[in-house]
């Protein structure tokens, strides 16, 4: 096959970032004429097996091996190389999760490839692929063009793509194998990382209130969190009103904070700065309430409302209850 994706667990189904990854394959297939083929593996490996196959990709590889049944990162690495050894792809694509970030670099060092890590686009030119990133705090983005023999392994941003454009189809699957032993796992991973006990995952919510400077003080944060509630939404924030102490680091989305792709990000107060913006670039809807007609916001709304949030969130807040 030419491009392999590589699909994580995500409590028995496909991880957002999986499904983003398989959008990105498919674009890449569909524009260079590449075949596609996804990898699943760990103790739920038939189930996301048959998630998987319902998408457009040519076939799904699956991998039982008893000693993948807990994520290790020693395990997983050697798996996945594996896997590529067998298969020779010219692309090994993934969500750039918190477990790749674990394991892919060993995957890299084993294969004596580079990583080309948190990309947010990809396009062709003249049958070479371009994959774009962020530098600078987002600032500038940088294209590269891999070269030499491939596989290349490429990594993609939270949001990157839409999970909502994966196309259905119906692939087949078959049994991969891999030779694992015993004495090749030498570490054992805690629990999944969570951005704070009690599990604030801005990362699948649907729907978001995010607010920000223009909130005014900490004392204005609760009726952000009552339009949250009555919304059934989750709290999100721009960096200031993290940096200030209002909100836990948890519930900051941009460039040094979470990225989202809600169905609608309802956006308080808040400026607008790329930052910002380019970790929430992804929603589907982007409703924005700022009393400067200015602001960068509006730019990227798909509706705006110029006014106080003072004013405006409790009478919107009490209309929706």
């Amino acid at each position: 096959m030419d491009i392999l994706i590589i699909l994580e667990d995500n409590n028995g189904n496909i991880h957002r970032m999986g499904l983003e990854s398989i959008v990105a394959a498919q674009q890449l297939g569909s524009e260079l004429g590449l075949s596609t083929g996804a990898l699943v593996m760990g103790a739920n490996a038939d189930a996301l097996a048959e998630e998987a196959s319902q998408y457009n990709v040519d076939e799904v590889i699956k991998v039982n091996d008893p000693l993948l049944a807990s994520y290790s990162a020693d395990g997983y690495s050697e798996a996945v190389k594996q896997i590529i050894e067998q298969e020779n792809p010219t692309y090994v694509l993934f969500g750039h999760t918190y477990q790749v970030r674990d394991y892919a670099p060993r995957v890299s060092a084993k294969l004596m490839k580079p990583f080309l890590v948190d990309n947010v686009a990809l396009s062709t030119e003249g049958g070479k692929v371009v994959f774009t990133k962020q530098m600078f705090n987002a600032k500038l983005f940088s294209d590269v063009i891999p070269s030499g023999e491939g596989p290349y392994l490429v990594s993609f941003q939270s949001a990157a793509f839409s999970a909502d454009n994966a196309a259905s189809g119906s692939a087949s699957v078959r049994e991969g194998s891999v030779n694992l032993d015993a004495s090749m796992i030498k570490t054992e991973s805690e629990e999944p990382f969570q951005e704070e006990a009690g599990g604030v995952d801005l990362t699948s919510a649907d729907l978001i209130v995010s607010v920000g400077r223009g909130i005014g003080k900490e004392e204005n944060i609760p009726l952000a969190q009552e339009l949250a509630k009555a919304l059934g939404a989750e709290l999100a924030s721009s960096r200031p009103v993290v940096d200030a102490g209002w909100l836990p680091s948890a519930h900051q989305v941009g460039s040094s904070g979470q990225s989202v792709s809600p169905k609608m990000y309802l956006a308080l107060g808040i400026s607008g700065a790329i930052q910002h913006v380019v970790g929430m670039k992804g929603s589907k809807n982007i409703v924005a309430i700022n009393k400067d007609p200015e602001a960068p916001i509006f730019e990227i709304a798909d509706y705006g409302v110029v006014g106080d949030v003072l004013e405006i969130v409790p009478k919107l807040t009490e209309a929706l209850q």
